[in-house]
């Protein structure tokens, strides 16, 4: 389990103050824990969020007992990229929580042999879990993509023993698409409008010919 220590914040000390000493202000809070304002040194906040991202479980020290989180949020600049804030969600003793796990797409697809497009159509599911078996990713197998117009669906993939999906089952995640080509459009008819523009300038200058020889002739 990823460890973080964290220090009870200062009510005091402004944030601008807080981040110049290189922490970041932070919060945790719980169906059972109330909103406690922290700090936590940036780096070690960083390398944790790499390793874990929001799902994986982070043992929080330094304010009483541990206590085990998840991330639920982090606040970066959007020109710095330095990170702003962070809230952790304190997870209930004996209780399953729900949450969002990504997919990760394993595995070749017979079907693209056969000329098929792998078309990936979610990127995480919602499952209720134990949080000991909480895992950072789910896998879905692509090769089960035998042939054109096979899909997996979101019942078909491998759940730790303590999951519920929540996510609707019959969910297509991915599927063989057969290739299509794109056809071209009707051509402009340009070279109409200019062909027909054209023969009109040229009845045009006609008819302007045709009245320059009758007035001639009426003057002579």
């Amino acid at each position: 389990m990823l460890k973080l220590d964290v220090t009870k914040r200062d009510a005091q000390e402004s944030v601008e103050a807080l981040r110049k000493r290189g922490m970041v202000p932070a919060v945790f809070y719980g169906p059972k824990e109330m909103a406690t304002p922290v700090s936590v040194e940036e780096g070690s906040l960083k390398r944790v969020w790499r390793a874990a991202g929001e799902t994986a479980i982070i043992s929080l020290s330094g304010v009483g007992e541990q206590k085990e989180t998840l991330i639920r949020d982090m606040q970066f600049h959007p020109v710095t990229g330095s990170l702003l804030h962070a809230d952790f969600y304190v997870l209930e003793k004996g209780k399953k929580i729900t949450i969002s796990v990504p997919l990760e797409f394993m595995g070749s697809a017979p079907a693209e042999k056969a000329g098929a497009v792998i078309v990936k159509t979610m990127h995480e599911v919602e499952i209720d879990v134990s949080p000991a078996e909480l895992p950072q990713h789910l896998v879905v197998d692509l090769s089960k993509l035998e042939l054109v117009d096979d899909h997996i669906l979101a019942s078909d993939i491998a759940l730790p023993s303590s999951a519920t999906l929540i996510t609707d089952r019959d969910e297509i995640v991915a599927l063989a698409k057969a290739f299509q080509e794109e056809k071209e459009g009707p051509a402009t008819p340009v070279e109409t409008i200019i062909t027909t523009g054209a023969a009109a300038s040229e009845a045009d200058a006609g008819a302007h010919k045709a009245e320059d020889k009758g007035a001639s002739t009426k003057k002579q």
